[in-house]
């Protein structure tokens, strides 16, 4: 496997947890926010402006953040296989969340539809701020990747640990 030679501290892999908590809450918040500005529009000419991540809740997905860094921590505290195997899967999970929000805030980014003058303001302002959150993605991504890969190589570590173990005890059998 390529990923056998990465090797995290424990001090720093509870960092890793700890920065993918602080981004899945400021995510949970942004959407609470958009959730706020999009609820105080007033229906005008052209009707009211509701971006597609907001329709999909994009960034209540940022609870997804939340959890699997919380496994993150609990694991560079704990490390048992089944706990590294189900905080790594938590990892993958947010990596394709990640590129999934990502994706649609492009998308959304990417076409506007003209909204009526006065909701004009919301939808500038509901824009700016999906263009922060699309800044965020690439930070969450490199957390999620950085912990999948340490865990990979920490994981074939153990195994050949356990491997060799075996062989020596077959060879001490015979």
């Amino acid at each position: 496997m390529g990923c056998r030679n990465s090797k995290i501290s424990s001090a720093n892999t509870t960092v890793l947890g700890v920065v993918q908590i602080m981004i899945g809450i400021y995510h949970v918040l942004m959407w609470y926010f958009l959730l706020l500005l999009y609820m105080g529009q007033i229906k005008g000419v052209f009707g009211t402006y509701e971006p597609l991540t907001y329709k999909m809740g994009t960034s209540l997905w940022g609870l997804a953040f939340v959890i699997s860094g919380a496994f993150t921590v609990k694991a560079a505290k704990h490390q048992s296989k089944h706990m590294l195997l189900c905080t790594m899967a938590l990892n993958i999970l947010c990596i394709i969340i990640t590129i999934i929000a990502a994706s649609l805030t492009i998308v959304e980014l990417a076409h506007f539809r003209s909204v009526s003058y006065r909701n004009y303001g919301q939808a500038k302002l509901g824009r700016e701020v999906s263009r922060v959150l699309l800044c965020s993605y690439p930070l969450e991504f490199a957390i999620a990747l950085t912990y999948s890969i340490s865990s990979c190589a920490y994981l074939a570590e153990k195994r050949e640990e356990s491997l060799e173990n075996i062989s020596e005890v077959v060879e001490g059998n015979s």
